[in-house]
């Protein structure tokens, strides 16, 4: 069970299950995170056909249970090149992976996408160090040409 404390940190009462993560066949893995089926599954084929492999997670839950080796300490890190992860997710949030993650070298950069674009998630993400935000509607050629200039193949 993983919850968030007071601190805005998460813990793990009991540590979850081991979820799929990267298998190493392709150069460079990224976690999806978006709770719209199609939305995702659009973005996971552009990513894959562009040479990424690509761990899906359909929720905010999920996208924390395959970072919990950066969330924990003493763990080896699980291969993570960068997390692309929408806002508004149900369970928790895109800002709240992001508060409770740590930041610093060694953390997977984060790119946001959202519908709901406003100033204050702007500052918000922008205060959490993401390396980029993209509000809906995008052009997906242009994610990806953010995705190469920060994990390049």
């Amino acid at each position: 069970m993983v919850y968030v404390d007071d601190s805005q940190r998460f813990t793990f009462q009991k540590r979850p299950p081991a979820t799929a993560l990267c298998t190493g066949k392709k150069q460079a893995c990224i976690l999806l995170a978006e709770d719209d089926y199609e939305m995702r599954s659009m973005l996971a084929l552009s990513l894959f056909k562009d040479g990424y492999e690509v761990v899906e997670c359909p929720d905010g839950w999920s996208l924390l249970e395959n970072l919990e080796s950066y969330i924990l300490t003493g763990l080896e890190h699980k291969k993570v090149d960068l997390v692309i992860s929408d806002i508004r997710m149900p369970g928790i949030t895109g800002i709240e992976i992001l508060r409770g993650l740590p930041q610093g070298e060694g953390y997977p950069p984060i790119i946001l996408i959202t519908a709901f674009g406003d100033e204050k998630i702007h500052r918000q993400a922008k205060q959490f160090g993401v390396a980029a935000m993209f509000d809906k509607p995008f052009e997906i050629e242009q994610l990806l040409t953010k995705v190469r200039e920060i994990v390049p193949l």
